[in-house]
């Protein structure tokens, strides 16, 4: 390959892994966001994919062999977010179409594919875990197949290579990003520490007592390099996690422990984060003047609906990855360790106290 990406989301907690990885391994790297923030070794692209031709505007000259699609946009609704992320995959890829220079587009989307959009999930008949990748679509409308779709078809009509990545929960770092647990759970243990409140797991018996895993972003990015650049991986769809199995119960304690703090008992009663931290906008902005934080708005550093979401499932959830370790990916990463590199880079930039 001619070692020349295009990541589609570079400023996000997904993209901008993948961008600093490839970057150090040595590709030219494009970065498109709507609002391109500086990156070290990355070409920024200012285009908003909703808008097919400043679109392809923007793409213009671009000749990626490689591209990476690590970003979507939350609607009021599923029928929206089909429209939109759809439009959205399909304008890019309609952009990058003239020049011909497009060998493999990996696209990221998630474990939904198994647990049902926002308005169903985890309801309904599921598939039995761990999830693999041979279980089919639910019989349910999906972003994310739309967004398959739109590639399937550019693939089919381009004669490009795809790839579809489908991580459990995401680690890692980004500012203003709409699905952040890490620094959602960063900013929570800081408030509480800073407050005296008591660091209180906010989800289900269910996740605190079963098996569950998750996805460092840095792993992502070694997943998306590596199917880009393996033959073999071609045109497949893949889940990809850590490695690693934990409960809750545990990794509550670590968590607590890496803050100074000592975790509440849990008593199997759910305490959502969005009411816990309702009203903490103005703490977290005295706080943030009082540390010399880099960022006094809460909300472009919590998640917390994203963060109840995953943590009060009724549902165990562990996630396969046969089809990734039988191509020879290998690569493992510990859930405990990845939060706490997450925390670290957190506090050395300024973002918690």
């Amino acid at each position: 390959m001619d070692r020349t990406a295009l990541v589609v989301g570079a400023s996000g907690i997904v993209g901008g892994a993948t961008a600093a990885l490839l970057h150090k391994e040595g590709w030219t790297v494009h970065g498109l966001s709507r609002r391109p923030r500086e990156q070290a070794g990355v070409v920024p692209v200012a285009a908003d994919l909703q808008d097919a031709g400043a679109t392809a505007a923007a793409l213009l000259g671009l000749k990626p062999e490689a591209v990476f699609v690590t970003t979507w946009l939350r609607q009021a609704s599923e029928a929206e977010n089909i429209r939109v992320n759809a439009a959205m995959v399909r304008n890019l890829l309609d952009g990058l179409r003239a020049a011909g220079s497009v060998r493999h587009v990996a696209l990221v989307t998630g474990l939904k594919h198994y647990l049902g959009p926002f308005e169903a999930y985890g309801k309904g008949t599921l598939p039995q875990t761990p999830f693999r990748e041979t279980q089919g679509r639910l019989d349910v409308e999906n972003f994310y197949y739309a967004q398959e779709d739109e590639l399937f078809a550019a693939a089919a009509r381009d004669g490009f290579a795809w790839s579809v990545h489908r991580p459990h929960t995401v680690i890692g770092k980004a500012v203003g990003n709409a699905m952040n647990m890490g620094t959602t759970l960063a900013v929570y243990a800081s408030l509480c520490r800073e407050t005296g409140r008591p660091f209180r797991f906010p989800g289900s018996a269910v996740q605190w007592n079963g098996l569950t895993d998750m996805t460092d972003a840095r792993q992502l990015a070694h997943h998306l390099l590596w199917a880009a650049t393996t033959p073999a991986a071609a045109d497949t769809a893949f889940n990809v996690v850590n490695g690693d199995v934990f409960r809750w119960s545990w990794m509550w304690g670590r968590i607590a422990g890496w803050f100074g703090l000592e975790p509440a008992p849990f008593d199997g009663t759910l305490r959502p984060l969005e009411d816990q931290m309702r009203d903490d906008a103005p703490v977290w902005r005295q706080i943030a003047e009082r540390a010399g934080l880099a960022e006094p708005d809460l909300s472009r550093l919590a998640s917390p609906w994203h963060t109840d979401a995953d943590l009060g499932r009724p549902i165990e959830v562990v996630t396969d990855m046969s089809r990734s370790r039988g191509l020879g990916f290998t690569r493992y990463q510990a859930t405990d360790e990845a939060f706490f590199d997450l925390f670290e880079t957190l506090r050395a930039d300024r973002l918690i106290p």
